[in-house]
């Protein structure tokens, strides 16, 4: 297996696991919207994509993080907000790896660390994170505010 940063050029590649990934969650499936929303992203450099690669080539997993700032921390704080593995190649310590790079970029880029929120119902992101170091936030609430 091997992990790569994503361009421009291979995001056409991962659009088939990302909507595979918003459908897990609960979304319908919208493959023109996930390209649409992932060249954005691109273009506009407001991610970072890591993509995992089989040995014919193939994209099997992704992760892909946003930039946020800390202002108690002083620093930089990476959110991983996406990470999917297909589901025949699960178990295969593919998502470590992609923790792995996250973390090989959150110290390139000098970040003060880096979070994840997901579903209390996600069993086996709960039984991985806090594997590769990531500690369950006891101390604060977290909110959301939606516009529609």
């Amino acid at each position: 297996m091997t992990i790569i940063q994503i361009t421009k050029d291979e995001v056409l590649q991962i659009v088939p696991l990302f909507d595979a990934y918003r459908v897990w969650y609960g979304k319908d499936s919208d493959t023109e919207g996930a390209l649409r929303f992932l060249t954005d992203r691109m273009e506009r450099e407001e991610s970072v994509l890591y993509g995992a690669r089989n040995d014919s080539g193939e994209f099997v997993g992704f992760t892909q993080l946003y930039p946020l700032f800390s202002s108690t921390r002083l620093g930089r704080v990476w959110l991983l907000n996406d990470l999917y593995v297909d589901p025949d190649y699960r178990g295969k310590g593919i998502s470590k790896q992609l923790i792995n790079q996250a973390k090989t970029l959150c110290r390139k880029t000098k970040a003060v660390g880096m979070m994840l929120e997901t579903e209390k119902t996600n069993d086996i992101g709960n039984n991985l994170y806090p594997g590769t170091g990531f500690v369950l936030d006891h101390e604060f609430n977290h909110y959301f505010w939606k516009t529609m």
